[in-house]
């Protein structure tokens, strides 16, 4: 379980057994377990987003639905530090800069944010707080899809890690990549799953629509950098919640 509690202090703030010198192989091992790592966080965004649509109101405290929505949308970085909201917005500033690839991966090494991190940021921010929204009125799906939203992300992240070239000679993200392969992924697919099953179609078209997109912009990246980053596993992360969350708005108008 090192590897697990070494994944979840890093991916998140929740340090249940503090972790310290961790290793290259560490790091590596811990990339199978991220799709568990994603459970407890949808545990605890679906559980917040249970508190304010049912258990409070049974004891007469109705919040208005755009603050529970705000509330909802700041879980997320709160809960992992930013670090996959940090890795969006330098993905967004590197790769959409126009410039040769050495230039891409020095803006995206960056300390500073650029005009299209920003931009793309509070954008995705403005989508999601309206898909959460409109989730509103159909709680069964709104607690579905907060739940299974980390746990798909986290899994196209694993795949990102293990089936695609890393673009620097060095970095963190290397660590990951270095001791992954398709055993990883593989464990990690059966681990998400077994989360999925018991939530029918909607969970299988979210992962459908996330493997379609994680494939498609992948190859994008490639295209511009030779390979991934650590910036661009944030990214594929990021995106991926964003697109669960609309497949399962999608899901929800097709059922009414």
């Amino acid at each position: 379980m090192r590897a697990f509690f070494i994944g979840l202090q890093f991916l998140t703030r929740l340090s249940l057994v503090h972790q310290e010198n961790w290793t290259a192989e560490d790091f590596g091992r811990s990339v199978k377990f991220f799709p568990l790592i994603g459970a407890v966080l949808g545990l605890l965004y679906a559980g917040a987003a249970y508190g304010m649509l049912l258990f409070l109101p049974s004891l007469g405290v109705v919040l208005p639905p755009h603050v529970a929505s705000v509330i909802l949308l700041l879980l997320p970085p709160l809960l992992t530090g930013g670090l996959h909201c940090d890795g969006f917005m330098d993905t967004m500033d590197g790769v959409f800069s126009g410039r040769d690839r050495e230039k891409m991966l020095s803006i995206m090494k960056d300390s500073r944010v650029g005009a299209n991190g920003v931009f793309g940021f509070v954008l995705l921010m403005l989508l999601e707080w309206a898909i959460l929204l409109d989730l509103f009125p159909t709680p069964e799906f709104l607690l579905q899809a907060l739940f299974l939203m980390p746990i798909i992300a986290r899994l196209m992240m694993t795949g990102a890690v293990a089936l695609y070239p890393y673009a620097r000679p060095e970095g963190m993200g290397k660590a990951f990549a270095a001791y992954t392969d398709g055993r990883t992924v593989a464990f990690a697919a059966l681990s998400a799953l077994c989360f999925l099953l018991p939530f029918g179609w909607p969970a299988a078209a979210a992962l459908i629509v996330s493997l379609l997109f994680t494939a498609f912009f992948a190859s994008f990246v490639i295209k511009k950098l030779g390979g991934l980053t650590g910036d661009i596993y944030g990214a594929v992360t990021t995106l991926n919640e964003g697109l669960v969350l609309l497949t399962f708005l999608v899901s929800a108008a097709l059922l009414r």
